[in-house]
């Protein structure tokens, strides 16, 4: 029977994503994990059979610290009186731009590198599906609570740009990030996503 023993499975996770954020998924291996976790030989295979299953459980952390960190974000953001669409939808992805580049950043890149082997394991596919749909639904339900009507052609497009930025952002030198940097990036996201609302001929 495998081991329960979940402060073991989750120090063994967190390990494995420092690693992907150090070294990418070619430095993932079970003793390169037991090392980093400060745990004996033969502790990740016991928890992970495969090196598949240990990017699996690794995508899986990441998917629960991402709840955990947007429940936090939920009751934090404060509109400080800027009271109109364009100004509040700036400022929430300003926010979530810098704290990825920041304070998150080694969480990022251990994304990056699983979504790219994503694309070679389907069972870790599966896993990064599920990040992507508890970030599309807070995303959603966090707009909705601040009363912000995001119009439904624009999401898709909002979507593209964050996403072209975030990697940006993450990927470049941790000196070159700045709260202004990040905000002129997200209050450009939505201007450009925005400004499908008008007509063609009416965009000057």
């Amino acid at each position: 029977m495998p081991p329960t023993n979940p402060a073991r499975r989750r120090a063994l996770a967190d390990a494995a994503i420092e690693l992907l954020a150090a070294s990418g998924v070619h430095g993932v291996t079970h003793r390169a994990v037991e090392q980093a976790a400060a745990l004996p030989t033969g502790t990740a295979s016991n928890y992970f059979r495969s090196r598949e299953a240990l990017l699996v459980a690794a995508a899986e952390r990441i998917v629960e610290l991402h709840r955990a960190d947007m429940d936090e974000a939920a009751g934090r953001h404060d509109a400080a009186g800027r009271t109109g669409l364009e100004e509040q939808l700036a400022d929430l992805i300003a926010g979530s731009l810098y704290g990825a580049a920041t304070r998150l950043r080694g969480r990022y890149l251990a994304i990056f590198e699983l979504q790219l082997e994503a694309g070679r394991r389907p069972a870790l596919a599966h896993a990064m599906a599920g990040l992507q749909e508890v970030s599309l639904r807070f995303t959603a339900d966090h707009h909705a609570q601040l009363g912000l009507a995001v119009p439904a052609p624009a999401v898709p497009t909002l979507i593209t740009l964050y996403g072209g930025a975030l990697f940006t952002l993450v990927t470049m030198p941790p000196e070159h990030v700045s709260r202004d940097g990040a905000q002129a990036i997200a209050e450009a996201i939505v201007r450009g996503a925005l400004d499908q609302r008008a007509p063609r001929n009416e965009r000057r």
